[in-house]
């Protein structure tokens, strides 16, 4: 296991080691110890999955204020998706910038997420399932989102269609109108 992209000095994509046979292969996805040799020490305390039916739907961009912020590992185990992050942290640098990531269920990779990033997938094969662990629990009071098309994000490099969101994604405030306390 092993960082090889770092973006914003904080989002981290991890490769994980995959030992592959004739029976097929076998693959570690979290272990703390070998986590905290390539500085990750997050304490996750919950496990997730979401399954997407349809290409296009994008899911997000979603966080949670402190003290229920969350920082989120993220792997796709089957089909195809865009890992989306935005940096909210007041006075980054990298402020209201994005990182998109594709992630597939047939790479070896994870992303971390930390805490004071707005996250979102965009599902961009049907039938499509991503993993992802948090270190902090769910908290409806501290939910937020942040309007996924206020960025000026080019999602067709990824998905040339129409972009399916919820109803709840859709009234999500723009930037300068998100409530967010993450500081840099």
């Amino acid at each position: 296991m092993r960082v090889v992209e770092t973006y914003f000095d904080a989002i981290k994509v991890i490769e994980l080691t995959k030992h592959e046979d004739e029976r097929g292969f076998f693959m570690e996805i979290y272990n703390k110890e070998s986590f905290n040799k390539i500085g990750i020490f997050n304490e996750f305390v919950q496990d997730n999955c979401s399954s997407t039916l349809k290409k296009g739907v994008l899911r997000g961009l979603h966080y949670q204020k402190e003290p229920f912020a969350q920082s989120k590992l993220i792997r796709c185990t089957k089909g195809k998706i865009v890992d989306i992050s935005v940096d909210l942290r007041k006075n980054s640098p990298t402020y209201g910038q994005s990182v998109l990531i594709e992630l597939s269920g047939n790479q070896n990779r994870l992303v971390l997420i930390p805490k004071g990033f707005a996250h979102g997938v965009l599902v961009v094969e049907d039938d499509s399932e991503y993993n992802y662990k948090v270190d902090n629990v769910f908290n409806k009071d501290y939910d937020r989102g942040l309007d996924y098309n206020c960025l000026n994000i080019d999602y067709s490099k990824y998905f040339n269609g129409d972009i399916y969101v919820s109803q709840r994604d859709k009234n999500n405030p723009i930037l300068c109108d998100i409530d967010n306390n993450f500081e840099y």
